[in-house]
């Protein structure tokens, strides 16, 4: 028994199913009695797409992100479920990986499912061009679209994100006022969010007086093995510190100081991003950048539903949260 089973008995619309779920004044109180009457005697439970017809919303709100394994987009997504159901909202999720086409393909698999509101964890939606964020302002174009660690701008395009450019260049100017003098950033994407430490690392370098070297900038895919083994193999490569832009990495670098016998922080100071469960994890433990993600979460929860009750007007198009290094056992700054 279904919606349409309870419409086509009672010689209604679906429409008028749902507004007697949403017990709507639009029906009157003679056609409510009759198609309760009816889905009382069938045993008929109203879902979430029956209440949704009448009140043209389906209180689910989409949420995206690249893959949910990561620490950061774990915890992302259990701020953003829990506090969406405590507003009586459900949530779908979709896992779309970093390629252009799959971005674009969840997206458009959401927008299908009569959403309220759209949500993308990571910078890695943010894009490097404008072409790659054309998809998110046809979506804005739908429904109000909210991004968590990056900046897109465009109309009915809400994002809150952490200061990455700030930390990131008060950790490297620490590090070069404690006598460091060859800093290696390690980084993983090209993402709005890595785009910023970098920035932010660069500025701190030349602010005190040090040259941005080319070879101090290494990209590898974040995997804790590989990056051991590629700073093993670089044995031209020399560093006194470093500063990544996520804590697999860093713990990556951990295992290579361990591996070359190196004292940390004492030969090699180490910062890693995002203050996971892997900051804890290794030994020595280590010194992380919070990005306030709970902090980000709940913005954007708190943003969504002023949105949707109509108050767009009183939420701003950016949020940025000021993060904190939690110093541990890598540092001695």
């Amino acid at each position: 028994m279904n919606i349409y089973d309870i419409a086509q008995i009672a010689g209604v619309s679906i429409a008028t199913v749902s507004r007697v779920v949403n017990d709507s004044p639009r029906v009157s109180e003679k056609t409510k009695r009759k198609v309760r009457a009816i889905m009382e005697e069938y045993g008929y439970t109203p879902n979430v797409f029956a209440r949704g017809l009448g009140l043209d919303s389906m209180k689910t709100i989409g949420i995206i992100c690249p893959d949910v394994s990561d620490a950061y987009m774990a915890d992302a997504v259990a701020h953003l479920e829990r506090g969406l159901h405590e507003y009586g909202y459900d949530c779908i999720l979709c896992c779309s990986g970093y390629k252009q086409l799959n971005k674009e393909k969840y997206v458009s698999l959401l927008l299908a499912k009569r959403i309220d509101a759209l949500i993308l964890v990571g910078s890695t939606y943010a894009g490097e061009e404008e072409s790659q964020v054309k998809y998110l302002h046809e979506a804005a174009k739908r429904l109000p679209v909210f991004l968590i660690n990056g900046y897109v701008e465009g109309e009915d395009i809400y994002c809150a994100y952490g200061d990455d450019w700030a930390v990131t260049y008060d950790v490297t100017g620490k590090m070069i006022e404690s006598g460091r003098k060859r800093i290696l950033f390690l980084c993983d994407s090209h993402s709005y969010s890595a785009n910023q430490k970098l920035a932010g690392y660069e500025a701190a370098l030349r602010d005190h007086g040090l040259p941005v070297l080319g070879d101090l900038k290494l990209y590898v895919k974040n995997r804790i093995h590989t990056v051991r083994d590629i700073l093993l193999e670089r044995r031209d490569l020399k560093f006194d510190s470093v500063v990544a832009s996520d804590d697999g990495l860093a713990v990556g670098a951990i295992k290579y100081a361990n591996a070359k016998l190196l004292k940390v922080p004492e030969d090699l100071c180490i910062t890693g991003f995002n203050n996971s469960v892997l900051s804890t994890c290794c030994e020595p433990e280590l010194s992380s950048v919070d990005n306030r993600v709970e902090e980000l979460c709940r913005l954007t929860i708190e943003h969504t539903m002023m949105v949707l009750q109509g108050k767009k007007e009183e939420v701003p198009l950016k949020s940025q949260v000021p993060c904190r290094l939690v110093k541990r056992c890598t540092t001695d700054f």
